[in-house]
């Protein structure tokens, strides 16, 4: 199984393929997609799409794994988040996959064991449990903690129903 996992932004879109074979997971591409803060908020959105477009089509995976829209300070911030998560799950649509969202607090704890980990945290843990050589940008490194959440939602018996009963 290979999915895409996004920690959507309209500046720092963080993106991971991760896969999921023989009850070994690994990542086979992690990067962010950053957008200048001359481009235009249109010209950002369509460089997140094309892109993920991109990463869809070179990997083929069959579904996306997304962070859920959090509370954000103001309106403002909140509708251009929305706007860069919705054209990341545009692209997925159009191209069959199935969407999956996982709130902050969720991955957090799935991946750290606590849902007010720090980002730094999340990256080390990230490291730490793929084997990276690196340790991943931040953006990146919680998309992948996002995928990792997805897989571990539905690899578990015990976290698919956690999950059904959040719906």
């Amino acid at each position: 199984m290979r999915i895409l996992a996004i920690d959507p932004s309209l500046r720092g879109t963080g993106f991971a393929i991760l896969e999921e074979a023989n009850g070994k997971t690994s990542c086979r591409e992690y990067a962010v997609i950053k957008n200048h803060s001359s481009l235009s908020q249109e010209g950002c959105l369509i460089a997140i799409y094309e892109k993920l477009g991109s990463v869809i089509e070179r990997h083929t995976p069959t579904a996306l794994a997304i962070e859920k829209v959090i509370f954000v300070q103001s309106y403002a911030t909140a509708i251009i988040l929305g706007a860069a998560r919705g054209v990341a799950v545009l692209a997925a649509a159009q191209r069959g996959l199935s969407v999956h969202e996982y709130p902050p607090k969720r991955v957090k704890q799935a991946v750290v064991g606590k849902g007010a980990a720090r980002k730094e945290q999340v990256a080390f843990m990230i490291r730490a449990l793929l084997g990276l050589t690196e340790t991943p940008p931040s953006d990146a490194a919680d998309a992948i903690a996002i995928g990792l959440t997805h897989l571990r939602t539905i690899t578990s018996p015990v976290l698919k129903v956690t999950a059904t009963r959040g719906k």
